[in-house]
């Protein structure tokens, strides 16, 4: 993390300060308003707002007609881009982001089971592949989910918008990376897609992506058709790897003892082909993949294991754990999608209009980076003061509300001294 994320005002006007809102006093007044949620972003816009007419200019400038989630996020993303280190991990997933039903916003769509009403946020978030520190976003969209027509054929599938585009639309939005960088595009099985694989080709970028179908179809280095189950069965274990899990949903943190083989494929041409593909896909991608399969799982629990497509080169065991280790960082994104819901609480905020909610939507995620940011420079540069780190307010309250007797510049950013009771942290 550099000096200007820690300057709060610094950082505002880097990252907004270039925003295009129709009108200058609109993007003052954004400037404004991103200081006072980075001071407090878990707070409502009341308690962030300095007055009762600082409050009013916040609902005003969200009701602009061109204050959209585009605008408001674009310049962060080309500061993003022009700061990307040598390798990058450009880390993609979607969240859902649930308003509630109950409220009754026109033009949202349905989520979860359908019992929910929100929207998708699909993103691209970019991480130094060697350090794991958070640059930013490099592109996102916003998607209202709708009901499929019923007895729908593949033609007619192909032919309509489709969820799965929205992974082809971002990666075109990221693009080609700079000159003399790299990025690697890590995703999940939503990336599991023949048209994705195109797009990551023409934008000249590399890739590692979970497999969604052992039971596709694939070619084998001889060209002959097999799904690719029996293809991994052919491969030979070239090693073992202890990986640490996270806690998870039902799971507790263990060590994962893996067995690792790789080798390679071919993804054939679908036989339903969308225009995209007729267009710039001439014949089946060739491609890597590597293997991990847990050995001696504990008792009850299901055995983990990886099945991960990439572009770059696996010539041995250290190659494909390399791969493994890209794949496992995807975790960043989902501690970012915590940052903006719990962090920046945006489902809470009490926005009644769609067209209000995207540019809020929009700042809570750039105000998310720079949490995971902050969070980092605690766990990197413990000793730091932590007033070169967080406003002088956040370690004055940490001070009160745990009784130290420690003078605010004796602070360090070091994690045992972020205000973990203070709501702003809950999600760290």
């Amino acid at each position: 993390m550099d000096a200007s994320t820690a300057d709060t005002q610094r950082w505002t006007h880097e990252q907004f300060g270039e925003c295009e809102l129709g009108d200058q006093r609109r993007t003052k007044r954004l400037l404004t308003v991103a200081a006072q949620v980075a001071e407090n972003p878990s707070g409502s816009f009341p308690e962030q707002a300095a007055s009762w007419g600082d409050l009013k200019g916040v609902y005003r400038l969200f009701d602009a007609e061109d204050v959209t989630f585009e605008a408001v996020v674009r310049p962060h993303w080309e500061h993003s881009r022009a700061h990307s280190p040598a390798v990058g991990l450009v880390l993609c997933d979607t969240t859902e982001l649930d308003f509630g039903i109950q409220r009754g916003i026109e033009g949202l769509g349905p989520t979860g089971n359908g019992g929910g009403s929100g929207f998708l946020l699909h993103s691209a978030l970019l991480v130094d592949a060697e350090s794991e520190e958070v640059t930013g976003c490099l592109g996102q969209k916003i998607h209202y989910r709708k009901e499929a027509p019923a007895k729908e054929n593949a033609t007619q599938r192909l032919a309509r918008e489709r969820e799965s585009e929205i992974w082809c639309e971002v990666c075109d939005r990221v693009g080609l990376p700079p000159e003399q960088t790299q990025w690697i595009h890590v995703c999940d099985r939503g990336g599991d897609n023949f048209e994705l694989f195109v797009h990551l080709q023409q934008n000249r970028v590399d890739w590692v992506v979970r497999s969604s179908q052992l039971h596709r179809k694939v070619l084998d280095p001889q060209g002959r058709e097999l799904t690719l189950r029996a293809h991994l069965d052919t491969l030979s274990p070239s090693g073992a790897l202890a990986l640490k899990l996270r806690v998870r949903p039902g799971q507790a943190a263990r060590t994962a003892k893996l067995a690792v083989s790789f080798g390679e494929v071919r993804i054939p041409l679908p036989k339903q082909k969308s225009p995209y593909v007729k267009a710039h896909a001439s014949g089946p991608i060739a491609m890597r993949v590597a293997h991990v399969r847990e050995i001696d799982p504990p008792s009850g629990v299901e055995p983990l294991e990886w099945v991960l497509y990439t572009s770059l080169p696996v010539n041995g065991f250290d190659d494909a754990v390399g791969v493994v280790g890209h794949y496992e960082n995807r975790w960043v994104i989902e501690e970012w999608h915590k940052g903006i819901k719990t962090g920046c609480r945006v489902t809470q905020r009490q926005l009644q209009t769609t067209e209000r909610l995207e540019p809020m939507v929009g700042l809570m995620c750039v105000v998310a980076v720079r949490l995971l940011q902050l969070r980092s420079a605690a766990r990197t540069s413990p000793e730091r003061p932590a007033l070169e780190v967080v406003p002088q307010m956040w370690v004055c309250l940490l001070c009160a509300a745990r009784k130290l007797r420690r003078a605010p510049a004796d602070m360090t950013s070091s994690a045992r001294s972020m205000p973990r009771t203070m709501a702003w942290a809950t999600f760290i």
